[in-house]
């Protein structure tokens, strides 16, 4: 037992643990976000500034017509979208090797190009080890592609990014 609470110690670590899920969840969360407002800003033509506004203010931990909007990590959703828009070219390039060559960047569904392109901003970041970034964004692919073949795909395509982006990461 804690002599100043009163409560067992575990409490503490069960504590500590639940709030490493909670953050790891937000940060799951604003990767989705990240390719919903990265496609939003593709169709849309709206700016990076006015579309990461709009998220922050109406979807982080919203309540809309009894559906509850995740709360995500409003910081790392701005690294995801502004590494996206800033190293887009770059992140493209990495994609498009990683494509066949008959199927450029601008040939895929826009949400893929979304996705490919925060994974890739990701992957640029030091931090989150690339096969992490890979599963979540694999993760991510299967909410808007439950039913398809594009989570595979996304597992290969990025796995390739990850392994041009940060080679030393699969060294043996």
């Amino acid at each position: 037992m804690s002599t100043e609470t009163g409560k067992p110690e575990g409490n503490k670590e069960e504590r500590r643990k639940a709030a490493q899920a909670a953050k790891r969840q937000q940060k799951s969360t604003s990767r989705l976000y990240a390719v919903q407002a990265l496609y939003q800003m593709e169709v849309s033509g709206q700016t990076v500034e006015r579309v990461v506004a709009e998220f922050e203010q109406f979807r982080f931990g919203m309540t809309l017509d009894d559906a509850e909007f995740a709360d995500g990590d409003a910081t790392h959703f701005r690294a995801l979208v502004d590494g996206a828009v800033n190293y887009q070219a770059k992140i493209d390039q990495m994609t498009d090797r990683a494509l066949a060559a008959a199927w450029p960047i601008d040939r895929i569904d826009p949400v893929l190009r979304g996705l490919f392109r925060a994974a890739g901003a990701e992957l640029l970041m030091p931090g989150t080890p690339p096969k992490v970034v890979i599963t979540e964004f694999v993760d991510v692919a299967k909410a808007f592609f439950a039913d398809g073949k594009e989570p595979k795909f996304v597992n290969a395509v990025l796995d390739h990014m990850a392994r041009e982006a940060r080679p030393e990461a699969f060294q043996a």
